[in-house]
């Protein structure tokens, strides 16, 4: 059973969060705007709880939903100061439905066990790399996201999304920022450490996964570096 490697502290927080997350996604429409941020945030902090009881309570595992409960608690991250800078942002209960099912699901399904050997810090270093390519996907569905909108507002139509260009916009690569500096972090870390995370096979070495993660690193590197330096945008 999947189950029976998680320890009762794991279930226990795990329900927890599901329970909290259940609240704003379900009953957004007649909660009001100070209790949905409450439930909001106890979900956030006790899905938090659940990813470091994972990497400091438990024999270190890792795998894929793991690595897509990270993703959907950076992103809830991104959303709750974009929420205070922009309060017309309205997708409380979406969110809320991600952050529910991704945290169910790295309980359904915790990894593989690690290695003995293995360092227990090797599951937050996958985590980082798989968090900022999913903080990635984030940004270009914001950048589709303001197309859309861009495309509305050109043809005189009524926009669906609810939130302004420009402020899409800023989404769109403060999300491309953040996976951008996870993704920095990951590189550094398998640079310094990578003999620490894999033993003696883990230096540094030009493989498939090296060459692709550098080339991600540098093509956004030119994207925040032109936006910043050059103010580069959508089309004109």
């Amino acid at each position: 059973m999947i189950l029976a490697s998680a320890s009762p502290v794991s279930v226990v927080l795990t329900l927890a969060a599901v329970a909290a997350y259940t609240v704003p996604a379900a009953a957004a429409a007649r909660l009001s705007e100070g209790a949905s941020r409450l439930a909001l945030l106890a979900a956030w902090l006790l899905h938090g709880m659940v990813l470091a009881w994972a990497l400091v309570g438990d024999f270190p595992r890792f795998g894929f939903a793991p690595a897509l409960s990270v993703t959907a608690w950076l992103v809830l991250t991104v959303y709750a100061v974009e929420r205070q800078l922009f309060p017309q942002l309205q997708a409380r209960w979406a969110l809320a439905g991600l952050g529910a099912a991704a945290v169910l699901l790295a309980l359904v399904f915790p990894g593989t066990p690690l290695h003995r050997s293995a360092s227990p810090w090797l599951p937050l270093h996958w985590a980082l790399g798989i968090a900022s390519y999913g903080l990635f996907a984030a940004a270009v569905l914001h950048a589709w996201l303001m197309m859309r909108a861009e495309k509305q507002i050109r043809q005189a139509a009524d926009g669906q999304t609810g939130v302004p260009l420009l402020t899409l916009e800023r989404l769109t690569f403060r999300f491309a920022g953040a996976g951008f500096v996870l993704l920095s972090a990951t590189l550094l870390a398998g640079l310094l450490f990578g003999e620490a995370f894999y033993g003696a096979n883990g230096r540094w070495r030009w493989d498939h996964k090296t060459i692709f993660s550098v080339a991600s690193w540098l093509a956004f590197a030119l994207l925040l570096l032109g936006r910043a330096r050059f103010g580069w945008r959508g089309r004109k």
